[in-house]
Parts: structure tokens; sequence; C-alpha cells
């Protein structure tokens, strides 16, 4: 409904945005799943949930993003553009080293084949020409194959393709047989989730999760099933 006021301008009610709460799974129910899947899917998938990232920042994380001194993990121009810093679980840090170690000789092939750099973000392949061949800057989940830019032409490597580790999730989640409708997004809503309910301040999941508003972060409270604020209940006596 809307009033048409004398100057003619139009004075209207905005609607009501409808906020879905986030679907999350139990550790119970990710341990699940993440047995349901093997290799690098697997290590991909418990790396979005420990680290609390997006699909796409951990398709586009390089080698210098990983910090294992520190248990850091270095997530750059993430949403928004931004640059944040997220923990490193040390229940995977074996498994990534020798992944690493395995994508090395990925790394050395292409440099003896002369294959072009790999992709450098923002404006540094004009600035750096050659940083792109630079082992820190190699991507941590690269393709297999080589691939064209279909703008350039330029033959290179790129990451591995979103679509395989979102199969592989979905037909993980159905060997489990879980029926909420999770999704490779679930894990980051159940990496806050869980850090709420182990009484983490909001502050600091939100710096983790890279999210520019605390209301974004809030939207966890809704589904966090511990009691956060350490209150017994006058029931319960």
């Amino acid at each position: 409904m809307f009033d048409k006021n004398i100057a003619g301008e139009i004075s209207a009610v905005r609607a009501r945005q409808n906020r879905r709460l986030p679907v999350v799974l139990t550790i119970n129910e990710i341990e699940k799943i993440f047995s349901e899947m093997s290799g690098v899917n697997k290590l991909m998938a418990r790396l979005i949930y420990g680290c609390g990232l997006r699909l796409q920042e951990c398709l586009q994380l390089r080698i210098k993003d990983v910090d294992f001194e520190q248990s850091l993990v270095i997530i750059r121009s993430g949403k928004g553009d931004k640059d944040r810093r997220t923990v490193l679980p040390e229940a995977v840090k074996d498994e990534l080293v020798k992944h690493i170690n395995g994508i090395r000789v990925i790394h050395e092939k292409d440099r003896k084949a002369g294959v072009n750099g790999v992709q450098l973000p923002g404006a540094l392949d004009r600035k750096y020409p050659n940083a792109g061949k630079e082992w820190g800057w190699f991507w941590l989940f690269p393709s297999q194959t080589l691939s064209v830019e279909p703008r350039t032409n330029v033959v290179r490597r790129h990451h591995v393709y979103h679509d395989a580790l979102q199969r592989a999730f979905k037909t993980a989640v159905m060997k489990a047989e879980i029926t909420k409708q999770a999704s490779i997004h679930t894990l980051r809503h159940s990496f806050a989730t869980h850090l709420l309910e182990s009484g983490y301040d909001m502050r600091t999941i939100q710096e983790l999760l890279g999210h520019t508003s605390i209301q974004t972060t809030m939207i966890y409270t809704h589904v966090a099933t511990k009691n956060i604020l350490g209150v017994r209940s006058p029931l319960d006596k």
C-alpha cells in the first residue's frame, strides 16, 4: 500500500524481509559425512568446516596462505574484497603437508614444461609478470589438467572446479543418511554455530567469518543449542 501526497511523491512502507535460519549440522553428523568422503574432496571439506571458509575462498587458497607455524590460514580478497585470518586446525596439518608435497610435483612439472604461471589477483599479473610461476603463488588445490582462458587464450593451470566437491559432498550426505538440506556452505554455518556453543564471543566469530556487520553473525544465536550464557534455569533445580 502507498499514498501519493500533494507534492507528487510516493510514500511506501518497505516490505518486511523474511530471514531464514541457516541449516546446521551436529558434530556427529559432520563426522558421518566426512567418513563417506575421501581424497582431496574430504580434505577441502574438512578445511571449509575447520576454518569457516566459503567454498570459493577454499578453492582460491595459495600455498603462501597457509601458515603452519602460527596455525593460520589467510583469506585474500574475500567477500567485499577484504583480507582476513582464520584458524588452521591441528587435525588437518599432517594431511595438508602430505597434500602439499604431492602438488609440488605438479608445480615442478609445469615449470619444466614452460607452462604459464597461475593467474594472480588484481593487477599483480601486470606488475609482477613472473610471480605466477613462483611456488608460493601456486594453488593449494590445483586442477589436474591445464585449461585455456577464454578471454586471453592463455594456457595455464587453474584451481579445481567447485562442481566436483559439491557433488562429492551431496553424495556423502545421502550415504550418511542425513535428512537435512545440507550443502558445502552448511559446513561454514556449522563452524560458526559450534564456536558459539563452545563459548567464543560474537566479535571473534565475526572476524573469523569475515562478516562486515555483527548482525549477520548474530543469526547463529538462533540455532545454537547449548546455553552459552552459563545460566541455569530455576526449573532445573
